[in-house]
Formats: C-alpha cells, sequence, structure tokens
C-alpha cells in the first residue's frame, strides 16, 4: 500500500467520531510539531497548520460520522476498494487528513486548515478565528475524481416536538421493525431512490387500527435512517411484508394518546428530492426525515434540509414549518449554512487543467450536500476556493468506500495545483 493509504489506516486506528475528536486533535499536533510546522488552535477546537510564507491552503474536517461498530475500524481491500467490516470507514474525511500527513512529510510550505465536527452542523467552520496568509484554498472534501466542484448546498436543520399524554391500554403488544437497510448520505444520495427506514415504518402503520405506546428511528442527521422500530398495541392481525418484521411481545407501558398522529406526521413528510436544478444536473431542494423519538412521551423529529440557494432554503423552511404547525408541534431551526454559489475563476480553472493533466477529462460542478467552503468563502471573501477529493461511494453508510488508485491520481492533482500555485 502506499504511504498515502498507511497513514490512513493509521488514522482509523484512532477514535474520532463528532464530539469525540481529542485523541485525533493531539496526533495531529504532536505529526505537525515534529515535522517543524507552526500549530494553531482556535476555541472549537479547528486546527491551522503550516510553514514557510504558504500561498495555497488546504483544507479538510477532523471528524467522521460512525456508523455501524465505528469508532472500532477493522479496514480490508477488495477489487481496488478500500472498505470497512460492518461500519462506516472514515474516508470522509481522513483521506484527505492522510494526503496532508503525505505534504507534512515533504516539509511542503503550504497552510493545513483543519476544521472540528463539520458532520455535525460544519460547528468549527462557522466559528473559524485564524488569520489566512494564503491567496487560494483547495477543499479536499469532495467525492468524485475527475470533477472539481465550484458550488455546493447551503442547509438548516428543523426540529419539531410535541407532548403526549400516555394511558393504560391492555390489547396485545408488538414490535414493529424495518432495519437492515443500506443508508446512505442524505445529500449526495438523497436522490438514489434509498428506502428510509422511518418513512418505510410509517407507511407500513398509518390506517391502521393501532395504539403507539413508542418509536424510535434513525442514525444521524446527515444520514438516511437505515433502522426505525415502533412497538404498538392491537387487536388487528398484523403481517409482515419484505421490509417490515412484525414479533409479539410483553409489554405493560401506557400508549401515547393520540399517537397514531405521530405517523401520520410522519407518513406526510416529503423525504428526498422537492425540486431538481436542471443546470446543475442535481437535486435542488431535499428534505431529510432523520430522525424520531418518543422519549418520556415527548415525540422529536429531526429533519435535515438542504438548498442550492437562498431561495430554496427558504421554501425548505416554510414547507417544513407549515406541515409541523399544522399537527400543532413546536419547532426549533439550527445549524444553519450558507450556499455556495457557484462560479469559474482563474483558480478553479487552474485546478482543472491539472485534473485534466491526470485523468483525461475534468468537470466543474455543484454538489447536494455542505461542504464548509460556502461558510468559509463568506469569512475569508478575498481568498478563491475550489474543492476536489478521491471517489468515495456511500459516506455516511456502512457501506462506505474509497476507490484505491482515485486517491493516488487524487494527489497527482494536488501536486499539480501546489506546483502551478
Amino acid at each position: 500500500m502506499s504511504s498515502i493509504i498507511n497513514h490512513f489506516i493509521t488514522l482509523t486506528k484512532i477514535p474520532h467520531c463528532s464530539y469525540e475528536t481529542d485523541k485525533l486533535l493531539d496526533f495531529l499536533l504532536a505529526f505537525a510539531k515534529e515535522r517543524e510546522y507552526r500549530v494553531e488552535i482556535d476555541a472549537t477546537k479547528n486546527i491551522l497548520i503550516s510553514k514557510g510564507s504558504p500561498k495555497l491552503c488546504l483544507q479538510a474536517h477532523y471528524d467522521m460520522v460512525c456508523i455501524g461498530k465505528a469508532p472500532q475500524i477493522e479496514t480490508y481491500e477488495e477489487d481496488g476498494w478500500l472498505k470497512a467490516r460492518e461500519s462506516s470507514l472514515g474516508a470522509d474525511n481522513g483521506m484527505a487528513i492522510a494526503m496532508m500527513m503525505e505534504l507534512m512529510d515533504s516539509g511542503a510550505e503550504l497552510e493545513f486548515l483543519i476544521t472540528a465536527d463539520e458532520e455535525v452542523g460544519l460547528i468549527g467552520a462557522n466559528a473559524l478565528a485564524f488569520e489566512l496568509h494564503s491567496s487560494v484554498m483547495l477543499n479536499l472534501d469532495s467525492e468524485d475524481e475527475a470533477e472539481v466542484y465550484i458550488g455546493c448546498a447551503g442547509g438548516i436543520d428543523i426540529t419539531a416536538s410535541k407532548p403526549y399524554a400516555r394511558l393504560k391500554d391492555t390489547r396485545p403488544s408488538y414490535s414493529v421493525t424495518v432495519e437492515g437497510l443500506v443508508g446512505g448520505h442524505s445529500g449526495v444520495d438523497i436522490d438514489k431512490d434509498i428506502p428510509n427506514a422511518i418513512k418505510l415504518l410509517a407507511s407500513y402503520l398509518k390506517d391502521k387500527n393501532i395504539a403507539v405506546v413508542s418509536i424510535q428511528g434513525g442514525e444521524r442527521l446527515n444520514s438516511i435512517p437505515t433502522f426505525a422500530q415502533a412497538i404498538i398495541k392491537s387487536d388487528e392481525v398484523l403481517t409482515p411484508n419484505d421490509s417490515v418484521t412484525i414479533k409479539a411481545i410483553i409489554n405493560d407501558e401506557p400508549i401515547l394518546h393520540a399517537g397514531d398522529e405521530i405517523i401520520s406526521l410522519l407518513a406526510n413528510i416529503s423525504h428526498g428530492v422537492r425540486e431538481l436544478n436542471q443546470k446543475l444536473g442535481i437535486a435542488d431542494r431535499s428534505i431529510n426525515l432523520a430522525r424520531v423519538s418518543t422519549d418520556k412521551g415527548l415525540c422529536t423529529i429531526e429533519t435535515s434540509t438542504r438548498a442550492m440557494d437562498p431561495r430554496g432554503m427558504v421554501q425548505n423552511t416554510l414547507d417544513m414549518l407549515t406541515l409541523f404547525e399544522s399537527y400543532s408541534y413546536d419547532t426549533e431551526q439550527t445549524d444553519k449554512y450558507p450556499a455556495w454559489k457557484p462560479e469559474v475563476n482563474r483558480f478553479t480553472t487552474l485546478v482543472s487543467e491539472a485534473m485534466k493533466e491526470v485523468f483525461g477529462e475534468s468537470q466543474m460542478k455543484a454538489i447536494h450536500a455542505g461542504l464548509e467552503c460556502g461558510i468559509i468563502s463568506q469569512k475569508y471573501p478575498n481568498i478563491l476556493i475550489a474543492s476536489i477529493g478521491p471517489t468515495i461511494c456511500y459516506p455516511h453508510s456502512s457501506r462506505e468506500m474509497v476507490k484505491l488508485d482515485s486517491v493516488e491520481k487524487s494527489f497527482q492533482v494536488l501536486k499539480k495545483v501546489i506546483e502551478a500555485v
């Protein structure tokens, strides 16, 4: 394996789930200092590593979405792809960090901006407080070879909640479960017709003569749910199907009064693509029904919304607030981040030319995901930004995998960009 892949495998052995990245932070600080780089850390645990008089800043994040057995990650190679057994891999964005480590090994005079907790609302990027000296920045968080990203979606997370009274009910109890779905990224995979476990569960239970004891589903705000389960009471005989399993259980817990409206609400949330962007060839607006819980009688529903421009963000928000309010739910809006308006400029052209030299082709595109470039471009308006990365499939899921030869070629592109700058 190449030294970049060896660096990445080292990273997989250091736990770095979002909010739990201190061990990787300490490792990166020691790694940089051993190679005589200057290191700064801000209050949000963003890291700025630099040497010499850099003209180019490389940017990535150092947290990962932990699915399945992660952060216990066992990697293996199959047919030219690096994968993980029963967990997310963390190639998003660990492969970028591995490339940075390779460049630090060579003593490259660059700025390395490594942000914290990107996967849980771009927390680090929102609080950036460094003075950057570079005139151009290359983000390394894209996931398709031979493509240069010059724009991204903005987003806002909307949480709705409502308390329900509890009532005694002596009818038979059942667990109704949807599990083992493939999952995927709530942005780049939202247009791939990946089934949503919460939606499948709600669709099955809707209009049935049941009472809800509890319902839980979903894993992460930025992942398409792979699991959902309801505990219900019913005199009706329920029949499983290809998606849903039914199991009779003993349960004496009270039901949620009018809990069937929770099922109705979940069924009426329009998960998926809301509008297509014909010009960019991607989703323009989308909603991800991410999580639901009914702990202690309080139903909480979490959604992540994305749009390619401010108009779409406003429309998504209006759609969701109107629906939630029609069911008398309280709402909260969090983790808002701006879209990055697509722009072709001298730096994006330079990166595209480097891409053509290595891959023989290059496309300038926008992505339906929340790259940190949107926030960073507002904080540092004089810095020109582009984004590239190796091919990574199914991030934020246990199917995540990275194409090994794409890593090597993407690194060649990166070196050509460094030389040209």
